[in-house]
């Protein structure tokens, strides 16, 4: 049943798949003008002198002057063959940049679900479980507090009291002597030693969120007739609560998997241009402003293609976890 699930899963993935790369194609071409404009317009306002000859032979050479589905079909058949095409802005093969972005986007991404995971389950199972206790009330307030202080705000705090107390610049994913140089087990671990700030700024928020979910999920099963009836057979009373309660609790975390493979790309840009992460989401933003539609288009897509695949392990593991959820 599982492996028929999947099938059709990724078979209708197909069609859903054509039609958001056709609106994608559709988003990135409707703004007036195209690259050729907004490049032309950036060199009148620096003062230099635009060639319309050249102007036109760029536009020419990336068929900027050819109806909209010829465009859409050059550019989707190319992707079939594993080619996104040429940023305008950067001069280089999308697939490059994009790849060199993903892989410290996906090592951020997952080190903060790791991190919110691994503090708000214990904290939130708990906080239900001692209901009302300094425990409880303490992590609520830390919870509060959590969601109410944005994460552009927190990363510009840390920053502050990392220059101006301890002298050092915690910006960036690298120290600079790493920064372009090949990865080796060196560079492996500066990677480390950086990318624990922004994972604690990152994970403070979804930790908060958390917290509260799992407490409001476990509230409502503690007191369902089956937690009773177990509790009166004489079994012990953490294993009641981690093995039957906790178990129905969860489907919020793993629900969390379905938004956080979309998040690789889109998560957390703000946060990323305060601390000059190299991760994709200010590429995608940089590439949307410059209409920059390879570059752009690739992003979207891939955000489509991410969300597709996050749902699908999701509603998985949900039906893994929780007895009463079916793939039928």
């Amino acid at each position: 049943m599982l492996l028929s699930f999947i099938l059709r899963r990724m078979l209708w993935a197909v069609p859903f798949l054509f039609a958001a790369s056709l609106v994608t194609f559709a988003l990135i071409t409707l703004p007036p003008g195209d690259y050729i404009t907004t490049y032309a317009q950036t060199l009148s306002q620096s003062g230099d002198a635009v060639d319309q000859g050249r102007l036109d032979a760029l536009r020419e050479r990336y068929a900027l002057d050819k109806p909209f589905l010829v465009q859409y079909f050059a550019w989707i058949g190319g992707i079939l063959q594993g080619d996104f095409g040429i940023s305008f802005e950067w001069q280089q093969p999308v697939s490059t940049l994009i790849w060199d972005r993903l892989g410290l986007s996906f090592a951020l991404e997952f080190s903060t679900l790791f991190f919110s995971w691994a503090i708000a389950l214990p904290i939130g199972i708990y906080s239900a479980v001692r209901k009302y206790s300094v425990g409880d009330y303490a992590a609520s307030v830390i919870g509060f507090l959590g969601l109410a202080i944005p994460n552009f705000l927190f990363a510009l705090v840390l920053m502050y009291i990392a220059v101006v107390h301890f002298g050092k610049n915690v910006s960036g994913l690298f120290s600079p002597e790493y920064v372009g140089a090949p990865w080796s087990w060196a560079k492996f671990g500066d990677l480390l030693q950086h990318l624990w700030i922004p994972v604690i700024i990152l994970g403070t928020s979804v930790t908060a969120g958390l917290i509260r979910i799992m407490r409001a999920n476990l509230l409502d099963e503690l007191h369902k007739p089956y937690v009773v009836t177990a509790r009166a057979k004489g079994m012990s009373e953490w294993s009641l609560i981690l093995k039957y309660p906790v178990r129905l609790a969860l489907n919020p975390f793993v629900s969390t998997i379905g938004w956080a493979f979309p998040q690789l790309i889109s998560g957390a840009v703000i946060t990323a241009f305060v601390l000059s992460l190299p991760t994709a989401g200010p590429l995608m933003l940089q590439a949307l402003l410059a209409q920059d539609m390879y570059l752009a288009g690739a992003f979207i897509l891939l955000l489509c293609c991410f969300s597709i695949v996050g749902m699908m392990v999701s509603d998985i593991l949900l039906a893994l976890v929780d007895p009463r959820i079916r793939f039928r």
